[in-house]
């Protein structure tokens, strides 16, 4: 994997749209972010030397991956009402590292189909709804929850399930409740896989 990273330095909201230009299909996966200050030269033009000092300053952001896993840009608000203040009177900036991947999306009750001449190496799913655009086959009301994800942590994960996929030419895979459970009922749901194809089978 070739991971790039980001700094957004004192900004109200930062665009992340990295992986248009990558490749057709190309989206974002986030492998890390965090919010504070790890040095006093990143972000720190025009500012006071006293809001730079602190340079053990920083925190781990998680709620990234669920807003910007599996898009091809997202729009970040960059604030400590968002991500919690770390270190009062310190200047912060957001540094994020990321890679671009092709991403798959299954409406709910289909197949998803993913086959090539190479083989499959699967990073990320989710069986549920992040917006009320996807796969809006639903009634209304089945497309008003977006903000429906997937438990990694259970056997029946979707990644957990979605793994049975790696290191095969092709692979099919239900999106279904009886497959991956249900995250939340009353919403019409879709499986996102995040993937990559690699050339040979050795993982060595």
């Amino acid at each position: 994997l070739i991971f790039s990273s980001l700094d957004s330095c004192g900004k109200n909201t930062n665009e992340v749209n990295v992986c248009s230009s990558s490749g057709e299909g190309q989206v974002l996966l986030i492998h890390g972010a965090d919010y504070g200050r790890r040095d006093s030269t990143t972000c720190s033009l025009n500012l006071p030397a006293s809001q730079l000092q602190n340079v053990q300053c920083s925190k781990p952001i998680s709620i990234l991956a669920d807003s910007c896993n599996g898009k091809s840009n997202c729009t970040v608000k960059v604030s400590s009402s968002v991500f919690g203040d770390p270190c009062f009177g310190t200047y912060k900036y957001l540094e994020m590292a990321y890679s671009c991947h092709f991403h798959s999306v299954t409406c709910e009750g289909s197949q998803a189909k993913l086959q090539c001449g190479q083989v499959i190496v699967v990073y990320w799913a989710n069986f549920g709804r992040r917006d009320n655009t996807t796969c809006p086959d639903g009634n209304t009301a089945q497309l008003q929850n977006v903000t429906c994800l997937s438990p990694n942590t259970s056997a029946d994960s979707p990644l957990t399930c979605i793994h049975s996929c790696n290191w095969q030419n092709s692979c099919t895979v239900e999106a279904s409740n009886t497959v991956f459970g249900d995250p939340c009922g009353g919403t019409y749901k879709y499986l996102e896989v995040v993937y990559d194809y690699l050339l040979s089978k050795n993982r060595k």
